[in-house]
């Protein structure tokens, strides 16, 4: 009890509880979770600020990237980085997602292209040889302005060509791309100026067209009748001068390249705007061809081998060219039982300049006269090392007559045989005749007349013949030299006088003036009348021919009489004793 009266005595001891009725202040305890929100705000509100652009590139791999550690970089400048990589939906792509600093805003368009930064070995260079140590990383190139964006697609292969890069693109077509391709160069008079930035198959299949950069200030040496042609590999040329080997450098060899000019036959033009449109020629010597527009085409049927002939062959109108083949294929026509090789050829009409005016009418015309006077088409041997043909347009006068036939797509220009194959089916039917022809008959008739002459050349009477002819040769060679005797003296006599005729004659002239002149007159008439002598004495009018040819024939009469009697002693031996009658 008495530690419970000790406790009241405590408690009643404490001292009353004071209320006070004045406002307190709020306490200073209270400032300081303000002062961690203002501050917390405004840090959100910097990091909110400074915060760049969040991006999504789209690729085809994610080889070599990384999140939280690929860096997006312009010019080795770091501008992001790469927070998350993620497959699409579909799993034909991977999206990468990276935070740039806020400056790259700016640039940021629709146009801004990404890659990936790697070692590389492409058009004979090696790049990114860095990343081997570093990593890769994406690169990034801003573009044109355009409107702004946050997806983008990458590209799988880095461009050759940044914006930043001073210099004008243009576009090539041709027919095809060779050993072009990207980072290929560009070369002016052999010096490296640009390089091939892209290409693409056009629209309609016909044609590729390959894009160019060339930096400037070369860009400015581009004139609107510039010609581009492919430098790749080497071009052989053989001619009188011998073998000529050009090359822009070792690099088009191995890789291909292009190379422009303007030529000296044409006038520069204006200079070429960028993104300005030319043809790429083949090659150096094809630029100096002239560009034809107007074309026609047409169908040729062959029978025989058109090995030789190919895509891109000449097509030639006595000697020089008119077009090119396009196209060769095989036909069999059932009805015939025959195979066609059917040859599609381009003319290129502007090359035949046309005197006057032609329309459509009048040139369709103008080809049924040209055929009906014998214009065919025929292949024939361009080059007897390599075998190549070409086709060659020319008149045939002797060629079974055709027309054109103007039904179908194309119309069909008649052809002829080749030179090899008309000699081969000439051969063929000189042998055919020449089979049906009796040789063993005719070689037999043959060994029946040589037999035939030989007993005759061996028979005894032709042996007395040649004797008796050999008596009268001798015969007449003896009356020939009696008859020269008489005539010989009366030939020198006339022979002298006109030697002495001559001889005075020089000696007038060598004495000539005024006074010989008569005598000369008079000594040419003689001299003149002494050869008319002698013409006239050897005419066939003359005196001494008659009698000549009366004892030509006497001496044939009695050569004859010789020789009969000489056959007839060599019958009887014993006339020369009985005489011609009969023996006693």
């Amino acid at each position: 009890m008495s530690e419970e009266n000790a406790r009241k005595e405590e408690v009643h001891e404490l001292p009353d509880a004071v209320v006070s009725t004045r406002r307190h202040q709020i306490s200073i305890v209270w400032f300081v979770p303000l002062v961690a929100l203002l501050i917390g705000g405004w840090l959100v509100y910097k990091t909110l600020s400074e915060k760049g652009p969040i991006i999504t590139i789209a690729f085809k791999s994610a080889e070599g990237l990384e999140a939280g550690k690929t860096k997006i970089k312009y010019k080795d400048v770091e501008l992001g980085q790469v927070t998350e990589i993620r497959l699409t939906p579909d799993l034909s792509r991977v999206l990468v997602t990276a935070e740039l600093v806020k400056e790259a805003k700016e640039f940021l368009s629709a146009n801004t292209r990404f890659w990936v930064v790697r070692a590389r070995v492409a058009a004979g260079q090696i790049s990114g040889l860095g990343t081997l140590f570093s990593g890769a990383y994406i690169g990034l190139d801003p573009g044109k302005p355009g409107l702004p964006g946050s997806q983008f697609v990458g590209m799988e292969i880095p461009p050759v060509v940044t914006t930043d890069l001073p210099g004008r693109h243009y576009r090539l077509h041709a027919s095809r791309l060779g050993s072009l391709d990207i980072g290929a160069p560009v070369y002016f008079r052999q010096i490296k100026v640009g390089q091939v930035v892209g290409y693409k198959l056009e629209e309609d299949g016909e044609a590729v067209s390959v894009k160019i950069f060339i930096n400037d200030p070369v860009d400015k040496q581009v004139h609107k009748n510039t010609r581009f042609w492919n430098a790749s590999g080497l071009d052989f040329a053989v001619d009188a001068g011998g073998i000529r080997v050009n090359t822009e450098s070792l690099v088009t060899i191995l890789i291909g390249g292009i190379a422009f000019d303007t030529p000296a036959n044409l006038e520069p033009g204006g200079p070429a705007e960028d993104g300005d449109n030319f043809k790429l020629y083949e090659s150096r010597e094809r630029i100096f061809d002239k560009t034809y527009t107007e074309k026609s085409r047409w169908l040729l049927y062959f029978e025989g081998s058109v090995r030789g002939l190919t895509v891109g062959s000449p097509v030639e109108f006595r000697g020089i060219p008119v077009g090119q083949v396009l196209d060769i294929n095989m036909e069999y026509d059932a009805a015939k039982k025959v195979f066609l090789i059917p040859v599609l050829i381009e003319i290129e009409q502007e090359r035949i300049k046309v005197i006057g005016e032609m329309n459509e009418t009048d040139r369709k015309e103008q080809n049924d006269y040209l055929v009906a006077q014998g214009m065919r088409a025929q292949l024939k041997t361009g080059s007897l090392i390599t075998g190549q043909l070409y086709v060659d347009l020319d008149f045939h006068p002797n060629a079974e007559p055709a027309q054109i036939v103007w039904e179908g797509r194309y119309p069909q220009m008649p052809t002829v045989p080749t030179s090899m194959e008309e000699i081969t089916t000439s051969l063929t039917h000189l042998l055919k005749k020449l089979e049906k022809l009796p040789i063993e008959q005719i070689g037999n008739d043959l060994r029946d007349t040589v037999q035939g002459a030989k007993r005759l050349v061996n028979s005894a009477e032709l042996q007395e013949a040649i004797a008796a002819l050999n008596q009268t040769l001798t015969q007449v060679q003896q009356f020939t030299a009696t008859l020269s005797k008489v005539i010989t003296p009366a030939l020198r006599s006339t022979v002298a006088n006109l030697n002495t005729t001559l001889q005075h004659t020089q000696k007038l002239a060598q004495n000539f003036d005024r006074t010989v002149v008569p005598e000369l007159n008079t000594t040419l008439k003689e001299a003149q009348s002494t050869l008319n002598t002698i013409k006239g004495s050897v005419s066939k009018d003359s005196p001494l021919y008659y009698e000549l040819m009366r004892v030509f024939k006497e001496l044939s009469g009695a050569a004859r009489s010789i020789r009969v009697m000489a056959d007839y002693l060599e019958r009887n031996p014993d006339a020369l004793i009985y005489g011609k009658g009969k023996r006693r």
